[in-house]
């Protein structure tokens, strides 16, 4: 998670809004990734997605078997979903989204008897750094 951390730092200091992934297998970092939406301007480019794109392109597969997610940030429903097709087999994730998230929030994908794959969720991982992050990311931009 601390990885997950630094890369949502990088991403505040870009300006964009501070979240951080990590997709980790056997004890190694695959992929990791900040934030880029607004610097690509592409709004898929959250960093739960860059982060699977590139573990997918490093293994070159496009299932995550036996993976796990770190996001400093609860995932919202196209990161929760991207996640699920991955087949990531763990998430972990820091702050709770109550506005945006997917997970134990809004839709709760993996509930959901349409969901093809849950993958296991740990959420509170260092969530008081996570939403501090994010908190004062936005108080600043007020």
């Amino acid at each position: 998670m601390m990885i997950a951390l630094a890369e949502a730092r990088a991403a505040g200091a870009r300006g964009e809004v501070p979240v951080g992934a990590v997709v980790m297998r056997g004890g190694a970092i695959l992929a990791s990734a900040g934030n880029r939406t607004l610097e690509r301007k592409d709004p898929t480019a959250h960093a739960e997605m860059l982060a699977l794109r590139l573990a997918c392109e490093e293994i070159g597969s496009e299932r995550l078997i036996g993976c796990d997610l770190y996001v400093s940030l609860e995932p919202c429903p196209m990161c929760a979903a991207a996640i699920s097709f991955a087949r990531i087999r763990r998430l972990y994730f820091g702050a709770s989204d109550p506005k945006g998230g997917a997970v134990e929030n809004g839709v709760r994908l993996y509930g959901s008897p349409t969901c093809h794959h849950a993958p296991e969720v740990y959420g509170g991982l260092s969530e008081g750094e996570a939403s501090t992050l994010l908190r004062d990311f936005f108080r600043e931009r007020r």
